[in-house]
């Protein structure tokens, strides 16, 4: 969830910032010689004259330093056995087994990476900047990440999507991080479906499709059709033994920032342990289903206050056959908003669509206790009866009437090219107590945001001979790495002003980039945040007439 991360949102993690790299000097003699420059034992630190004893007494007054910190906080060392132990408990047997796995998979990727590094040994170009971190680089944490399964793939979507929280390098390479799985073989999910349904499945649904329609990390899904009402529906079941490896997983996480925080008092002040324990209340809730149907509930109930019934629709939950592992929704048919032709043949102005399709997200912004975010093509429809389908609620966020007012600000300044108005909106929500020079900042802005023009858009035309006609479909193709890399620009720039932002803005402007790219294939000509008929204003009501059908 959004909120999951907010009262950290733009700290650090330790783990993963850039750690110095000793310099490696040459001494002859095929050796190598690895030290500081001016310390260690080389040529230039004897050339650059500091005295041995200078430099032992230094590092014995860092020990010494050291020393005194733990002794300080020796009174808080019980506590900390006692939460370690309390974890352990409740780890269980699965820690050790996990354990195991995490070792065979770091032995794994260290393969490669010794691989990787033995094809540079004999270049003179050194190692690359990319592999210096050993498996601490982005490439191999990921490669890592993604042998460890569902908690560090879902770990690592949450880096991708928290530019705040985590180094560029980290956030553009966790991008990548990839979320499919093997398919469950059916006669496991049909065992789960009767010890979480305590019934006779031929009593609950007519037929459940074998294949499944699609296999991720955590769950699977099926399609089905009721027994009762003879509706078609599809069936989210969790995967046998997610939950005990999240927790196992998560309470290792936990222990290791425990421990790291205790030895270092300072990393208290980044919240460490209170980011991994929003991280851990965040990914729990992703594998109760229960959580999910209560989203999906909401939007639709925001969905019929507001009037917008005739315009958007989420999916029906059946509750008689949902479950914390299970969940039970109705089946929509549709397209989604990249299918060019089939919208067309759905509905005679797919620029009226794309508007009900904002009106209804921007308003549940303001009007919804959650929003959806994670509007990628795959998750937004047009339906078959001319509605916008919100699909999959797995991930959404929440926004404080704070960070929505600045952001509104921000809209509106971005829609107009008002760079100080947008300086003075991100500094409001980025707020951290230092002086800002906004008329700097807006300078910044304005180099960063005219460079939007510049990315790579493409609109590709498929054409395919039909009997009866010619089929023709369309999709933008936008380069996503320009994209983030133009988000982290605006991270970086607004942190050099001391600015740190909540992870709802990042969440928010992703959704907007989703829509921005929508907007250029179904509505070219229109500016989605200065049309009149879209809503984006917490001082109006949203519209609640017929002219989006």
């Amino acid at each position: 969830m959004a909120s999951a991360a907010a009262r950290g949102a733009a700290v650090r993690s330790p783990l993963l910032v850039h750690h110095r790299v000793p310099l490696v000097h040459p001494s002859g003699g095929g050796s190598l010689r690895v030290g500081w420059p001016g310390i260690g034992p080389g040529r230039e630190g004897r050339r650059r004259g500091a005295p041995v004893g200078a430099r032992v007494f230094a590092r014995y007054s860092q020990a010494q330093d050291f020393s005194t910190r733990l002794q300080d906080r020796a009174g808080e060392l019980p506590k900390l056995v006692e939460d370690l132990i309390q974890t352990s408990i409740s780890t269980g047997p699965r820690g050790a087994f996990r354990m195991a796995q995490g070792i065979q998979a770091v032995l794994g990727v260290g393969g490669e990476w010794l691989n990787d590094l033995s094809k540079t040994a004999n270049t003179s170009a050194g190692i690359p900047s990319q592999m210096q971190l050993g498996l601490l680089s982005p490439l191999y944490l990921r490669r890592l990440f993604e042998r460890m399964g569902a908690t560090y793939i879902k770990l690592g979507q949450f880096v991708a999507s928290a530019p705040t929280l985590f180094p560029a390098e980290y956030v553009e390479e966790f991008q990548k991080c990839f979320d499919q799985a093997p398919a469950v073989p059916y006669d496991v999910i049909e065992s789960i479906l009767r010890e979480e349904l305590q019934r006779p499945l031929d009593s609950v649904y007519e037929y459940i499709d074998p294949v499944p329609i699609a296999s991720a990390s955590i769950a699977q899904v099926h399609g089905a059709r009721l027994k009762s009402s003879q509706k078609d529906v599809v069936i989210k079941v969790l995967k046998p033994g997610i939950e005990d490896t999240l927790v196992a997983d998560l309470n290792f996480i936990y222990v290791v920032a425990r421990v790291l925080e205790f030895l270092n008092p300072e990393l208290q002040r980044t919240s460490l342990v209170g980011i991994v324990k929003d991280i851990k209340e965040s990914m729990l809730e992703e594998v109760d289903f229960r959580k999910e149907a209560a989203n999906i509930q909401a939007f639709q109930g925001y969905i019929d206050a507001m009037g917008f019934d005739r315009q958007a629709k989420a999916p029906f939950v059946y509750q008689h056959c949902s479950t914390k592992r299970v969940l039970t929704m109705e089946r929509l048919y549709g397209v989604p908003l990249t299918d060019l032709d089939s919208i067309r043949s759905l509905v005679p102005d797919p620029e009226l669509t794309l508007v009900t399709a904002l009106n209804v997200w921007f308003g549940s912004l303001i009007s919804c206790e959650s929003f959806h975010a994670d509007v990628h093509a795959g998750n937004l429809w047009l339906l078959r009866d001319g509605r916008i389908g919100f699909i999959d609620f797995g991930i959404v966020g929440r926004i404080s009437p704070r960070t929505w007012a600045a952001m509104e600000v921000f809209l509106a300044s971005f829609a107009t090219e008002d760079y100080d108005a947008m300086a003075s909106a991100l500094s409001e929500m980025g707020a951290t107590g230092n002086d800002i020079n906004t008329n700097e900042f807006a300078k910044d802005l304005r180099k960063i945001f005219s460079s939007i023009q510049d990315l790579d858009t493409e609109i590709i035309v498929a054409t395919a001979r039909t009997p009866d006609a010619t089929a023709v479909s369309a999709n933008v193709v936008l380069d996503e790495r320009q994209m983030n890399a133009l988000f982290l620009d605006l991270v970086r720039v607004s942190e050099s002003y001391g600015l740190k932002f909540p992870r709802e803005f990042a969440l928010l402007m992703k959704q907007l980039l989703y829509f921005d790219r929508y907007t250029r294939l179904l509505a070219p000509s229109m500016n989605m945040l200065r049309d009149e008929r879209i809503n984006i204003s917490t001082n109006r009501q949203p519209r609640r007439t017929d002219r989006f059908q």
